[in-house]
Formats: structure tokens, C-alpha cells, sequence
């Protein structure tokens, strides 16, 4: 019998745990959260000092009866749990719940799932932070407030199914603005002129400047014709050659906006997707032979830049045995904008030596690029920088000057390895000049102007947004993905083109919002209260007095609203596809779990089906289609090919992204009493039970 018992989450880092601890220590897991707030009424007592009313989670009963066998049976309980304020919390609630003292030693945390990492972090056990637990009673207290007295109030004037909420709100609002600014932006004519030239045999192009050594702006043909004018024949003199060396600086390691913004851009991730992949690859991985299952990279949700020295020893050595002395740099660290949560870490491999290529066989596809990406971006933040030869060339012809530049890369240093996207489509070209000297000549041998027109703010990204959402300071990093699902499943923006593009919805309820609850939408006050949230963790603000704080003047403005506030008529979305029982348009509705199409006859025809949901593997069977859940007559889950019926691929277990390495076939998961297992549908191999 096991002498200890550790609690964590879920059952793949039960698994990844329960090796590296030994016998003694029995390791199971919560399935997260095992208390919280009721779903079914707001559960704070406003009268009492906000007082949270917390309940078992329905369904979680029989894990929490279980947990409590067993912490009985053992000598002590620890509680594992991640290292942020939701997995305090998580480990708060079940220390109440299993009796024990609030300053028993029973926490440990871990930034990365090694088993140096957890064995030592079982050295130094804590008592529960409760400033932790209280920023994330406070987060979650606030969110109740706001959520369930501003939704249903949205229901009766709008709609059932809608929500508003401190952060997904204000990100509807920063695409709006975007679309309201991209709306009033006025085109701006102006012009360029580029001229090819040739030098000694050799071509290169120039782009006007300005004249007498003054930057000069073309804003219409006439100033163009009055540049080409003056001009005096085609021959140019070399005027000036600057040449200089330029430093370019290898990116910080990973944080989580910086992960999700760059797997967007270069892995075309999205932000949910991401951040699912990132902790399949922290709780770890079996890597079959000795090794078993271990984490491969550090915990996913952080701001910092920070790196161990561990760490950074690791990444030194394999520098230079892999590229050289020559490639080795200096560590540098962000200041971030606001506060970086606990002693986290950067995103980084837990070990550096384990090398993208030589564990690709045990990953998924998605798990593989990930890890390289996370692998590369770190490696290449602790080698020397690029060093680029810059050359930049003045041409004059009576006064006119035109100006030529080009680089090459002298010494590639972090670029071997690494380099980071950009939102940017264009290519960074790299041009070379000829060999210019000063006083020569150069002949034009053509000259083009072009008329160009000023273009409109770019609509938001996945990434840019994340970006603009962590520059202003709103939300943190466990909030980005969560709001970007929250606000396209509610139907208040879209992505057309991979950009957000807000509907008729969303500004319906941003206007009304802007009106009634200004401060839920603007920016400031949602960074202000994130500091307050962040004072209540650091122990310099009382979570409760936050709170009343803000209820003060939010009970008012729901009073006025509630009266004021006429009903909204909305027209559904078009889904662009018919009934198939009585022929009538379908379309989109939101219910309590999101969108599904309904008939556009109802009430005279009720036939509703299903937004199919994609699991992110190929069918295996027409290679054409995507594998997507259904539900059977039972609501029983299930997996079929989206074209269907033309194809009639079907599952009852989860098809994976990977061949089975014995045989090359689909290989499923298949759910059993002790966890999940995949399997091979069509030969004997199996992997170990999650």
C-alpha cells in the first residue's frame, strides 16, 4: 500500500508523476476543478461580504468520495496541482475538503514535469498561498457579478444564449473599434518613383528620396512630373556610400501570447488549439524505453522570459558541440508590463538535448511542429546575434537624389536556427548594390512612377490581437484562447480571411454595453482592475473591499438598465443551406452550449441539427474529408467523415493524427475504466494506459 497520496489534475500527469515518484506514492488525479461556484444561479452572497457559495461540481462527486479513501488511507496528502492561481485554487478547495489544516505543508509546485523537477519540489512542500487563492476568488467572484446579472439581461433585450464578461468584452469592442476605424478611413493618393539602374555591368534599383537633401513627398502626378522634369538626362552621380554593421537580436524565449501569436503565423495554430497541444506537451509525452513518459516543455501559461541557469547551461553546451563557440550570446530578460506571474519561467524544452528530429516517431504531427517551434525559438535566444552588412547609396541629378540600399547577412548567428514570423505577407528580400564608389556614375536605364493610395488598419489577427490584448495589459495568459473561443461561439465576431470581422450582434451588444456598462467595455478600467486583481495577490489589496468597490456603482447602472433597455430584434445568420425536411433557408442559432442550425420555419418545421466539430484528423478512408464528433439518436459520441454520406467512413473511438508505427493504419483512442488507450485498428499495438 502506497504511503503518500498526490493530487494533480488529470490523468496524464498522474501518469508522467507516478514514475518518477516510486512506490510509496499514490498518484491520482481531479479532473481540475472539484468545487466551484453553482452553474445554475450566480452563487455569491452580495449581502454577506460577497461570500462565494461554493458546491461540489455535478458529476464529480464520486471523484471527490474517492479522493477522500484514500487521502484516510495515507500518511500525508500533497496536493500538485499547477503552478498558477487556478491550481491554488484547485488544491484550496481540496485541502477543505479532505480536512486539511491550512497550515500543513501539503503544496507543491513545479514548473516542468522532469523528474529532477518534481522529486525536488517534494523537498519543500508549502502551506496554500492564499493571496493566490484569493486573486483567483476575486477573478472569479468578479466574473459571477458581471456574467450572470449582465447576461440575462441580454437574454430578455436581445437573446438567449448571449454572455458579457470583463475580458471578452473588451476584446469585441478593440475589433470594433478596428472595424469602425477601417469604415471612416479616407484614401490618401501619393507616389513613388523607382528607378532601375546600371553600374559596371551590374543592375540595381533606387527609390527617390527628395530633393536638395530634403525628404520630399509625392502626393499627386503633377509633383511627379515636376521631379521628372528636373531631371537632366539619365545619368546620376554616386554622391554618397554608407556602409555599416548591423546587430539583429535573437527573439526571447516563449511566453504564452508569443507562443500563441507565432504558431498562428508560421504553424497557422490557432490560439485554443495551441494552448492544447502546449499541455499535452508540459504533461508529458511517452517516449517509450527508459525514458517512459516525461514533459517536454515548461508550464504553458506565464509572462515571464525567464530562464534557469540549468537551463541555460544546457543550452550553452549544445550550442557549442552543435554550432560553435562562435554562436554562443548573452542572456537578456524582458521587463514585462505588469506583473510576471510567481517564479514561472519562459516556455522552453525541459531538455534542451532532447532535439526536435530524434523524438519526432513519438509525437503527433501538430505535437511535433510545436516542440520545434518552442525548441528553436529557445535555443536560438541564447545564441550571438546576426551581423548584417548594411550599404546605402546616394544618386544625384541636378539636385534630384534618389537612394539605393541592400544588405547581406556576414555572420548568421541565431539565424541558423531560428527566425521569428511577422503579420507582415511581404518577404524580407535581400538586396546587394554593386561595388559603388564615390564620385561615379550610374546610368538610369529606366524610371517609373506609381500611383499608390493609403491603405486602412489591417483587421485583427488571432495574433495581433493577443498582441494588443497583452500590450494594453487586458486579461492574462490563461485568458487570451478562452476569450477568442468565447467571442466567435457567441457570435459576436467572425473570421473571414483569418481576420475578425464583428457582426451585427456583436455591435448590437457593444453599443449596448457602451451605454449602460461603460466601464465593462473600456480599456483603462479593465487594466486598472487587473492590477487590483494582481495587488490581491501580491497581499496589498483585500479581494473583498476590490469587489464592493466595483458592485457599488455596477448595482446602479443594472437597475437603470433593466428599465431602460427596449428589446432588440435580431435576424438570425443565414447558414447558405436548406431544410432538407420541408426545404425552408437554415439558419445559425445560439443556444445554452453555443451554435446550431435550425429551421428558418419554426415554429411550422423543428428541424434543428448539429455545427459538426472538428477534431483535426484527415478521414482516413477518402483522404478527403476531415473526421468530425457527432452524436448518435442516444447522444452517444461518435466519428464520421464530414462528407458524408459520399463517404461513409464511421468510429465510435477517437481517431488520432499519427499512423500506427507498426503498421502504417488509424490509430484510435479507446476509453477504458483505468483511462484512455490508443490502439491500432488494425494489427496488436498498443501503447500504455492515460
Amino acid at each position: 500500500m502506497s504511503d503518500y497520496l498526490v493530487i494533480v489534475e488529470s490523468p496524464a500527469k498522474a501518469k508522467t508523476i507516478e514514475r518518477y515518484l516510486g512506490k510509496k506514492y499514490k498518484v491520482k488525479a481531479s479532473m481540475g476543478h472539484v468545487i466551484d461556484l453553482p452553474k445554475s444561479q450566480i452563487g455569491v452572497d452580495v449581502d454577506n461580504d460577497f461570500e462565494p457559495r461554493y458546491i461540489t461540481i455535478r458529476g464529480k462527486g464520486p471523484i471527490l468520495n474517492d479522493l477522500k479513501k484514500s487521502a484516510k488511507k495515507a500518511k500525508k496528502v500533497y496536493l500538485a496541482a499547477d503552478p498558477d492561481r487556478e491550481g491554488e485554487a484547485i488544491a484550496w478547495h481540496l485541502a477543505n475538503s479532505l480536512g486539511i489544516g491550512e497550515d500543513e505543508a501539503c503544496r507543491v509546485v513545479f514548473n516542468e514535469i522532469t523528474k529532477d523537477a518534481v522529486k525536488d519540489s517534494f523537498k519543500e512542500p508549502r502551506s496554500i498561498n492564499m493571496d493566490l487563492v484569493n486573486a483567483q476568488q476575486a477573478r472569479r467572484v468578479l466574473d459571477r457579478l458581471v456574467g450572470y446579472n449582465i447576461s440575462p439581461l441580454l437574454w430578455k433585450k436581445i437573446k438567449k444564449g448571449l454572455s458579457a464578461g470583463r475580458v471578452q468584452s473588451v476584446a469585441v469592442k478593440l475589433i470594433i473599434d478596428r472595424e469602425n476605424e477601417i469604415n471612416n478611413f479616407t484614401p490618401e493618393e501619393y507616389w513613388s518613383i523607382e528607378a532601375e539602374f546600371s553600374h559596371s555591368g551590374e543592375t540595381f534599383k533606387a527609390k527617390f528620396y527628395g530633393v536638395d537633401g530634403k525628404k520630399k513627398e509625392l502626393k499627386s502626378r503633377e509633383d511627379v512630373d515636376q521631379i521628372l522634369n528636373q531631371l537632366s538626362g539619365k545619368d546620376f552621380k554616386v554622391d554618397q556610400v554608407n556602409k555599416r554593421e548591423r546587430r539583429r537580436n535573437p527573439s526571447l524565449p516563449f511566453t504564452t501570447s508569443s507562443l500563441q501569436q507565432e504558431a498562428f503565423r508560421k504553424l497557422n495554430f490557432r490560439a485554443k488549439k495551441t494552448m492544447m497541444i502546449a499541455q499535452q506537451l508540459y504533461e508529458g509525452i511517452d517516449l517509450g524505453g527508459r525514458e517512459g513518459t516525461t514533459g517536454l516543455i515548461t508550464y504553458m501559461r506565464t509572462d515571464s522570459t525567464r530562464i534557469s541557469d540549468t537551463a541555460k547551461d544546457e543550452a550553452i553546451n549544445l550550442i557549442q558541440s552543435k554550432y560553435g563557440e562562435e554562436y554562443l550570446g548573452k542572456s537578456r530578460a524582458k521587463k514585462t508590463q505588469q506583473k510576471t506571474q510567481d517564479a514561472h519561467e519562459a516556455i522552453r524544452p525541459t531538455v534542451v538535448s532532447k532535439e526536435p528530429l530524434a523524438i519526432k516517431p513519438k509525437l503527433s504531427n501538430d505535437q511535433y511542429k510545436l516542440y520545434k517551434l518552442i525548441w528553436e525559438r529557445f535555443v536560438a535566444s541564447q545564441m550571438a546575434p546576426a551581423v548584417l552588412d548594411t550599404v546605402t547609396a546616394h544618386l544625384l541629378n541636378n539636385d534630384v537624389e534618389f537612394r539605393a540600399s541592400g544588405s547581406q547577412v556576414k555572420f548568421k548567428g541565431f539565424m541558423k536556427v531560428y527566425v521569428e514570423g511577422t503579420d507582415d505577407q511581404k518577404k524580407d528580400e535581400q538586396k546587394l548594390l554593386p561595388e559603388l564608389e564615390e564620385g561615379s556614375h550610374s546610368t538610369a536605364s529606366q524610371i517609373e512612377p506609381e500611383q499608390h493610395f493609403t491603405q486602412p488598419p489591417p483587421r485583427y489577427t488571432e495574433a495581433r490581437l493577443v498582441k494588443t490584448m497583452e500590450e494594453k495589459g487586458i486579461g492574462r495568459p490563461s485568458t487570451y484562447a478562452p476569450t477568442l473561443d468565447t467571442i466567435q461561439r457567441r457570435g459576436y465576431v467572425k473570421l473571414e480571411n483569418k481576420r475578425f470581422i464583428p457582426t451585427e450582434l456583436g455591435g448590437i451588444i457593444n453599443d449596448l454595453l457602451e451605454e449602460y456598462f461603460p466601464e465593462i467595455v473600456d480599456i483603462e478600467f479593465t487594466v486598472n482592475m487587473e492590477n487590483d486583481l494582481d495587488g490581491i495577490e501580491d497581499g496589498d489589496k483585500k479581494w473583498r473591499r476590490v469587489i464592493g468597490q466595483f458592485y457599488e456603482g455596477f448595482e446602479k447602472r443594472l437597475e437603470k438598465a433593466e428599465e431602460e433597455i427596449e428589446k432588440v430584434e435580431i435576424k438570425d445568420e443565414p447558414a447558405g443551406i436548406n431544410c432538407e425536411k420541408c426545404g425552408h433557408e437554415m439558419v445559425y442559432k445560439m443556444g445554452r452550449y453555443g451554435k446550431f442550425l435550425a429551421c428558418s420555419n419554426f415554429p411550422d418545421c423543428r428541424n434543428t441539427k448539429p455545427i459538426l466539430k472538428e477534431i483535426g484528423v484527415t478521414c482516413p478512408k477518402c483522404e478527403k474529408g476531415q473526421v468530425v464528433e457527432r452524436k448518435s439518436k442516444k447522444r452517444r459520441t461518435f466519428y464520421g467523415c464530414d462528407r458524408f454520406p459520399e463517404c461513409d467512413f464511421v468510429s465510435w473511438d477517437k481517431p488520432i493524427d499519427r499512423p500506427c508505427p507498426k503498421c502504417e493504419s488509424l490509430l484510435v483512442e479507446k476509453k477504458q475504466k483505468k483511462g484512455t488507450q490508443i490502439t491500432c485498428t488494425n494489427c496488436d499495438y498498443k501503447e500504455g494506459v492515460q
